[in-house]
């Protein structure tokens, strides 16, 4: 019988919050058990084990990323919009690390949950694209472009590895113009 006032979101977001305090790897059952209170056998009342509990980290985060992406593209277009998500996109990897990681592997073809929670982030960077009028495979390259150079700039901000006194968000800001131009040319 679970646990009163034990539950899967509960399980979740205390998971969740240990990713980000601790890293992704020490969301463990023993380590949200003991966080909880509770023995690590009664966690699965509520998440399928390991892979259960992190597969559920990893929707809670795409919903989450999700959000503020789309929160940040609302009433704008084009560099506007592609700048506005960016900056959102890499305060919400900075703000959530373990959440963060937890996006970053592309789902399985056989989990629609997740594979649907992936397309709705995916499909807030395509409706920004469109300014440019790509279409078809361009939009999906282009999308794989701008992950990879938000993801590869956040990564080295958050291990620490610009290690030169100059201003992270004047680099990060160069890095989205040169994105900006790249589109522009097509």
């Amino acid at each position: 019988m679970p646990r009163s006032g034990l539950d899967t979101a509960r399980v979740v977001h205390e998971a969740a919050r240990i990713a980000d305090t601790d890293g992704l790897a020490e969301a463990t059952l023993a380590r949200v058990a003991q966080s909880l209170g509770v023995r690590a056998p009664s966690l699965y009342n509520h998440v399928e084990g390991l892979p259960g509990m992190l597969r559920q980290i990893t929707i809670l985060s795409l919903g989450e990323l999700t959000d503020v992406m789309r929160d940040a593209a609302i009433g704008r277009a084009g560099e506007d919009a592609l700048r506005s998500v960016a900056r959102a996109y890499r305060a919400y990897a900075l703000e959530h690390p373990g959440r963060y990681a937890a996006t970053i592997r592309a789902p399985t073809p056989d989990d629609a949950e997740l594979v649907a929670a992936s397309l709705r982030a995916v499909e807030v960077i395509i409706a920004v694209l469109r300014a440019w009028g790509f279409t078809g495979n361009e939009v999906l390259h282009r999308v794989r472009v701008i992950r990879s150079a938000l993801h590869g700039f956040i990564t080295i901000e958050a291990e620490g590895g610009f290690g030169l006194a100059l201003s992270l968000d004047e680099s990060f800001e160069m890095m989205l113009q040169t994105l900006v131009a790249g589109l522009e040319q097509g």
